[in-house]
């Protein structure tokens, strides 16, 4: 009996359950060869890596055009290794590309795939490459994965030269980010290489294979979080130098010469980033002495996610500047416009215009009165000048003058510097229903790697189009007492969220609604990483509405999930 299961899951409901792969390391035990790593690396590209003995490495005797459960028509095969074969294929349904991983249901590693492809999809983060579907049928199992025509692979990109130093730095923070929500949620890579890195046209990293390339391969580890963080760091360390930091070559990168150790990568290329090579150095393991002399090594992607955000930020480079050619007068400025024909046909040498001299100064009676005249009115404003000058340095002398009471008045209303608000309590705005996501204490704890997040609602970016969600949700910040609000920043979860701010009545208590909230602090329009206000009035409130009424895509074409990652508010 076929077997199935898709990424049509609401993540919601496992809400309280065990974490992701408890489910993935039941069927990791059901009988699989799998291999066990340490968290070091010894060898080539990723030394720990070593396929597990199967006892079948032959992949499944499939060609172009065959179609799986009727819909997915393999197109090419892009591998084809240890029993199994990954394809680019084609979802006749949908109408759109699609990749899958395809091998012999009576594989040894058949139970382990299915198991991480399912707990890969139940996470739902748009920073992964999304898992499709997961099927057990007529002696196959295959994992339907997205597939992103416009993204390109690591791999592709340090062909052309290292990165510049805004690009490895968004990089490592992007990947980082993104690992520990996944460890956070028991699920781990193991096999984070530049081939599996995909960078989009906007920009953003997006990671594919999450638990589900391990599977395949029959990698384990002792020490997940610390593998997957030294994979980052070797990441950053290919992106600095163009260089992978160790002894043989791999993924197109020559290694460093052998019997040279790990060296900085500010030692093997120069002009590199100085807080970025302490960082690659800080993420790779060194048994203990590390290369970086003051700081500690990073042994999980939450600790290398923290160590990114306490750095400088690095900016883009600007963009460089070509001057304007220098003017030159035209043609029609010289008074040469068109070649003038000469009587036989011929084109005439061009006829130069004198240009006519200034006329001479007024030398005349008439013009010496007009010097006087006009020297004279010169000397008399510049005396008229300073007698007002003059007037007003008095009166700002004598402490009893009505314009020095006025000043201090302007002085004493003056008001200070905004400083940022203590926000006592944050909870979610579910006016019409119960709790949408989970953990609205994330949005306010001060680390923006941690967020608020909604569940993923199929087909319309407004929650879904569900009648109780016609008011759509977000975060109520209770800032303890009514206190004058001058500005506000939310660092949204991701870019294309509508949404606006706004505030209670100082009255209010306890506000539930949207009728609670009337005072409009910005008027709702699409976000893009943040939604900042600065007042130029102060708010007097205790409670802060960030209200999101539709949510962005999450890039499997269907489903829209959305969030806020921090919220500060200034008064």
């Amino acid at each position: 009996m076929a077997e199935r299961s898709t990424a049509a899951v609401d993540v919601a409901d496992t809400s309280g359950e065990e974490p992701l792969t408890a489910k993935a390391g039941k069927a990791t035990d059901d009988g699989a060869e799998a291999e066990r790593v340490a968290g070091t690396h010894k060898e080539t590209a990723r030394p720990d890596e070593r396929s597990a003995t199967t006892g079948r490495t032959q992949p499944p005797d499939l060609h172009s055009g065959h179609k799986l459960a009727k819909r997915y028509r393999l197109e090419e095969c892009v591998t084809r290794l240890d029993g199994f074969s990954s394809w680019r294929a084609v979802d006749e349904k949908l109408r759109r590309a699609v990749g899958v991983h395809v091998l012999p249901a009576d594989h040894p590693r058949a139970r382990p795939v299915l198991s991480a492809a399912r707990s890969a999809a139940l996470l739902g983060d748009p920073r992964f490459v999304q898992v499709l579907d997961a099927v057990e049928e007529n002696d196959l199992v295959y994992v339907v994965h997205e597939w992103l025509p416009d993204a390109t692979e690591l791999t592709t990109i340090l062909a052309n030269g290292p990165l510049e130093p805004h690009e490895a730095y968004q990089l490592v923070s992007q990947v980082s980010q993104a690992m520990t929500a996944a460890h956070r949620e028991g699920l781990s890579h193991l096999r984070l290489t530049p081939g599996s890195v995909l960078r989009t046209e906007s920009g953003q990293y997006r990671i594919r294979g999450l638990a589900v390339m391990a599977a395949l391969r029959g990698i384990t580890s002792d020490q997940p979080q610390r593998t997957d963080t030294e994979a980052i760091g070797a990441l950053l360390y290919a992106a600095l130098t163009q260089r992978w930091p160790y002894e043989n070559d791999a993924y197109g990168l020559s290694g460093l010469p052998k019997d040279l150790g790990l060296i900085p990568p500010d030692q093997v290329r120069a002009g590199i980033h100085r807080g970025l090579s302490e960082l690659a150095m800080r993420a790779l393991v060194n048994d203990g002495a590390t290369a970086s002399r003051q700081e500690q090594p990073c042994s999980t992607p939450e600790e290398l996610a923290k160590a990114v955000a306490a750095m400088p930020r690095i900016r883009p480079p600007e963009t460089s500047f070509t001057a304007p050619p220098p003017y030159q007068r035209t043609a029609y400025q010289q008074g040469s416009y068109g070649p003038v024909p000469s009587r036989n046909g011929q084109p005439a040498a061009p006829v130069t215009t004198q240009v006519p001299s200034p006329p001479p100064p007024l030398q005349s009676r008439t013009g010496k009165a007009l010097k006087w005249s006009v020297s004279a009115l010169l000397i008399a404003a510049l005396g008229l000048g300073s007698w007002q000058l003059a007037d007003t340095l008095l009166k700002s002398e004598n402490p009893s003058t009505p314009q020095e009471n006025s000043g201090s008045e302007r002085t004493s209303e003056k008001r200070p510097a905004p400083k940022p608000l203590a926000i006592a309590h944050a909870t979610e705005f579910s006016p019409q229903n119960a709790v949408t996501g989970k953990q609205p204490e994330n949005a306010v704890d001060g680390d923006p790697s941690t967020a608020w997040v909604t569940k993923r609602f199929r087909g319309w970016a407004n929650f879904g189009n569900l009648s109780d969600r016609k008011d759509g949700s977000g975060i109520v910040v209770d800032l303890g007492s009514v206190k004058e609000v001058a500005g506000v920043q939310a660092r949204m979860y991701q870019p294309g969220q509508t949404a606006e701010i706004l505030a209670a009545s100082p009255d209010a208590s306890n506000p539930t609604s949207l009728s609670d909230f009337p005072q409009h602090l910005t008027k709702s329009e699409r976000a893009g990483d943040q939604l900042t206000v600065k007042l130029d009035k102060r708010v007097r409130t205790r409670y802060i509405l960030i209200h999101i009424t539709e949510l962005p895509g999450d890039g499997s074409g269907e489903w829209y999930r959305g969030g806020i990652s921090d919220i500060k508010v200034t008064g």
